[in-house]
This record gives C-alpha cells, sequence and structure tokens, in this order.
C-alpha cells in the first residue's frame, strides 16, 4: 500500500486508532472532575443551575465514556495482533500494568457510573456525590496505569532481561520509573484544558447565537477559570518535563528542537521556524533566536546538549516530524493563555458575556486542547524511535510477521469502521452540545424518588439538529 513496508503500515494503524481513543479519555477525566464540581456547588449553594449544567453535561460524558471504552478495546488487541514480539519480550510488565488499571479504575468506573447516571432521584443526595466522586477517581486512576505503563517503555527501569524476556524486579522502580510522574501530571492537566476549552466554546458558541442565560453564562466562566489556573500550571510542568526527558531521551530533545551540532564555546540558539532535513544533517530556513535554547533547556546562559550529530544516524528519531508537532502543541498553549488573560482582563472590564470577538476566538479554541494532546503525543512517540522500548528493543523487532497486504486490508477496514462509528457519536455529543443546558426548576427535591425509570443518556438529543430550541424538559418518571 502506497509502497510501505508492513512495519510502517503497523506503525500507521496503531497511531490512528491511539489519536482516536487518546481524544475520548482525555475528555472523560476532565468531564469527570467538572461534574464534582457541579454537584459539590449544588450540594453546597443549592443553586439550580448547578444542577442543570450537571444533567447537560452529564449525558455528553456518558456518551463521551461509551466511545473511550470502544476504542480502548481496540488499542488492547493490538499488542497481541500487530506487535506480538513486543508483548513477548515485554509482557510481564506491560500486562499487568494494564490488568491493574482494569481491576481498579475501570471496575471502579463501572460499580459507580450507573448510579451517577440513573440515581439522581433514586438515591440520596450523599450516595449520588460520593459516585460521581468515585467516577472522577477512577478516570484518574485510569490514567495512572496507562501513563505508568507508556512511561516505562521511555524510561526502562526495575527490570532484568532473562533469556531475551523482561522480567521484572522491582514494581516500584517500574511504576515510578524517571518520566512517569511529569508525563502523568503533563496528561491529567492537559486533559484540564481540553475540557476547559470544550466547555468554553460551548458556552461561547450559545451565546453568539443569543442563547445567553445564567447556564450559559456560568459554563464559561467556570470554563475562563480553569484555563487561567490550567495554562500557567501547564507551562511549569512542561518545563520540567522537557528537563527530565533531556537527561533520559537526548536524542528525542535533539529532533524537537532541530538542533544538530554544537559549536565550541557557544550558546545553543532556540530554533523557533525551520525545516530540519534528515538527509543534509542540517535545519534549512531556520529562524533562531541566540542563547534562548541554552537558557530553556539547560537553564544557564551558554549550557550545551547533544545535538542530532552525536547519535548514530540509525538512533534518530524523525526530527522533521517531531520539530513541527512540537510546535503546533506550544503554539496552542500560548494560544490558550492568550485567551484565558483576555478573559480575565474582560471578566475586570465586566464585558466577558457581550464581547463578539472574544467569544468567536473561544469558540474557535474549542478542540485545541484535543489538538494539542494529539500533537504532544505524537511528540512523544516518534521521539522515542526507532526504539520501541527505549534503548532496549528497536521497533522493527517488535512487530509481527504480518503480511503487507494484510496490514493494508485492516489499516483501511479500521479508517472506514472508525470514522462512520465514531463519526456518529461525535456528531450526537455535539448534537447535545448545540441543544444547551436546560431549566429544571420543576424537578423534585433532592433525595425525593421518582416512581418512573430514570432518564436516559441517550434520550437527550433533538431528532433534528436544533441549534437553540426553546426550553422543554425532560422525563422524569
Amino acid at each position: 500500500m502506497f509502497g510501505l513496508t508492513a512495519l510502517e503500515l503497523a506503525r500507521i494503524q496503531f497511531g490512528f486508532t491511539i489519536s482516536f481513543h487518546i481524544i475520548f479519555p482525555a475528555i472523560t477525566i476532565g468531564l469527570a472532575s467538572y461534574l464534582v464540581v457541579l454537584e459539590g456547588l449544588w450540594l453546597w449553594k443549592r443553586d439550580a443551575v448547578y444542577r442543570d449544567l450537571y444533567h447537560f453535561w452529564s449525558k455528553i460524558f456518558a456518551v463521551n465514556f461509551a466511545m473511550g471504552v470502544v476504542s480502548g478495546l481496540v488499542m488492547a488487541y493490538q499488542f497481541g495482533t500487530n506487535w506480538s514480539y513486543f508483548s513477548t519480550f515485554a509482557g510481564s510488565v506491560t500486562g499487568p500494568l494494564l490488568a491493574y488499571e482494569v481491576l481498579t479504575a475501570f471496575f471502579l468506573e463501572a460499580g459507580f457510573l450507573g448510579v451517577m447516571l440513573f440515581g439522581w432521584n433514586r438515591v440520596g443526595p450523599g450516595l449520588h456525590f460520593f459516585s460521581t466522586v468515585m467516577v472522577a477517581l477512577g478516570t484518574l486512576i485510569s490514567s495512572t496505569w496507562i501513563l505508568a505503563s507508556n512511561s516505562w517503555m521511555q524510561t526502562p527501569q526495575g527490570f532484568e532481561i532473562v533469556n531475551g524476556i523482561v522480567v521484572p524486579v522491582n514494581w516500584l522502580e517500574v511504576i515510578f520509573n524517571p518520566s512517569f510522574p511529569y508525563r502523568l501530571a503533563h496528561m491529567v492537566v492537559a486533559a484540564y484544558l481540553a475540557t476547559a476549552l470544550f466547555v468554553g466554546a460551548s458556552g461561547a458558541w450559545h451565546l453568539l447565537r443569543g442563547n445567553d442565560n445564567q447556564r450559559v453564562r456560568t459554563m464559561l466562566s467556570m470554563a475562563m477559570w480553569m484555563l487561567l489556573f490550567s495554562a500557567p500550571v501547564q507551562i511549569f510542568i512542561g518545563d520540567l518535563h522537557g528537563l527530565n526527558t533531556l537527561k533520559y531521551q537526548p536524542a528525542k530533545i535533539a529532533a524537537v528542537e532541530g538542533h544538530w551540532e554544537n559549536k565550541p564555546g557557544e550558546a545553543v540558539p532556540l530554533t523557533l521556524f525551520g525545516w530540519p532535513d534528515m538527509q543534509k544533517e542540517e535545519t534549512l530556513y531556520a529562524l533562531q533566536v541566540p542563547r534562548l535554547g541554552s537558557i530553556i533547556l539547560t537553564h544557564t546562559w551558554d549550557g550545551q546538549f547533544p545535538g542530532l550529530k552525536e547519535f548514530a544516524p540509525e538512533d534518530r528519531p524523525n526530527s522533521t516530524v517531531v520539530f513541527w508537532s512540537f510546535r503546533v502543541m506550544v503554539g496552542l498553549g500560548v494560544l490558550m493563555l492568550l485567551l484565558a488573560v483576555w478573559a480575565l482582563w474582560l471578566r475586570w472590564k465586566g464585558n466577558l458575556f457581550l464581547t463578539r470577538p472574544f467569544l468567536r476566538f473561544a469558540t474557535v479554541m474549542g478542540p485545541a486542547g484535543l489538538i494539542a494532546i494529539l500533537a504532544g503525543w505524537f511528540t512523544t512517540e516518534i521521539g522515542r524511535q526507532p526504539w520501541i522500548v527505549y534503548g532496549i528493543m528497536r521497533t522493527r523487532d517488535a512487530v509481527s510477521n504480518h503480511s503487507t497486504l494484510a496490514m493494508s486490508v485492516t489499516l483501511i477496514a479500521f479508517i472506514v469502521v472508525y470514522f462512520g462509528v465514531f463519526g456518529v457519536g461525535t456528531r450526537y455529543m455535539l448534537r447535545l452540545v448545540a441543544k444547551g443546558p436546560e431549566d429544571t426548576t420543576d424537578e423534585p427535591p433532592e433525595g425525593e424518588h421518582s416512581a418512573g425509570r430514570p432518564a436516559r443518556p441517550m434520550s437527550a438529543a433533538p431528532d433534528q439538529m436544533e441549534m437553540f430550541a426553546s426550553p422543554r424538559q425532560d422525563t422524569k418518571g
């Protein structure tokens, strides 16, 4: 297919499926914590706005959670089908870590998800809030185990190789490997940023269309506060993560920076833009800022770090790809911070909900968090190449013995099915967003039980796209 090898097709297939999958858990992590905040504020203040927002976003959470589970199942099977030699070599580490994720996080989420979605008027307020907290905790535990497994592949430790197979000898070192804390924090905060942008874009979209009410305003306001808090925190974590990567994966940093070689006694400039050419071993059309590379990556005025020419050609990541994927992530991060600061200024001026250029910007930035996550993930995974377990096992040695034809057919099948299934699911979720939060002031008081069946999360969407339909009540039994 297109002159690609079976190995390249296997990598594309895994990259395609994980790109779809990672979007849904990111929103799930952020929305779960957002729902905890909303229900906590409702129990504290008894303000119907928070209750209505909880009902609104819990329906979207349910759809997103379902798509995340379905897309995640495919990822697990691919380890055995397309990467069988990797599973044989490192399955004694990655297998238990993924099993712990199921035994702790998934069971916790599944156990309390039903109460959270259907138990609003069927259980007491304390139990319902506890269920929401447990679901949110489950999403964070899930990300912990997944990031522990992937981080071990980036910075492996706590193991021995016996008869060509990895044998864990210290599980604490396996789990808490050198890159794990930074990558976990970076991913969780990225999920919160992506969710804040999603929620904020929803509020801004409704305001632009004249659907101006306290629920929509609260939605936008809370999102901008979260963005203002999370964006600077993410910049700080990103700096720590970069220093950690420079220590343990210097070739990745050299590729990200398009840095080929050091000049004796000279500081390293920061290349803002350019085109790293892997054949010519130089970055063409480079636009550089003197010394800034040294300042950012060594925190010194004239520090140096290894260039790509210090590594054998077969050990170099593709600088052309990771150079630009990293800049997409950072560029979007700068725009997020700009949006948050603009929102703060407008809030102080009293025009947060009335300034249409700002609302348009917030709407356009809706998918920016998810795009940044994908760009960061590409940087991380492609920057690890040619290793699947860094410094231990090469990617070419991990792939199963499939033919190019088999990999081509399955890749095409995945593309067709994924765009069909998840395209429909995403469209449905956006229809829920377009409907907007509803006023449910006639809902029974908290703690009273409804005699009928609970409202189904899938019953919220209208039969046709309704940009701003008049509010109507959900059936409450």
